[in-house]
């Protein structure tokens, strides 16, 4: 499977961006995950495309929806009132059922929001 997310960029703190991943087949469950200067990377949220069930890191609780169209292989992140600290290359990843590990990524996508 390979992934292909788009829709990062600059924006101001408090604006919003659609991050968009593309998979080249169904997956079990995708995410999302980001990595900050200097950070380590961090999960973010994520969606089980068979059964709808979502998870999010607190931080992004409220302000980030992740969502997905399955006829397309694409899931997507919404990502409103965004933060400066939200700064970081944000990576889609996915795996299978019964896998323990997300063992598919994307290129990742730099999202950066200015105070």
């Amino acid at each position: 499977v390979q992934l292909q997310a788009s829709g990062g960029g600059l924006v101001q703190a408090g604006g919003s961006l659609r991050l968009s991943c593309a998979a080249s087949g169904r997956t079990f469950i995708m995410g999302w995950f980001r990595q900050a200067p200097g950070k380590e990377r961090e999960f973010v949220a994520s969606i089980n495309t068979f059964y709808g069930s979502i998870y999010y890191t607190d931080s992004v609780k409220g302000r980030f929806t992740i969502s997905r169209d399955n006829a397309k292989n694409t899931v997507y992140l919404q990502m409103n009132s965004l933060k400066p600290e939200d700064t970081a290359v944000y990576y889609c990843a996915a795996r299978q059922s019964g896998a323990l590990e997300y063992g598919y990524w994307g290129q990742g996508t730099l999202v950066t929001v200015s105070s």
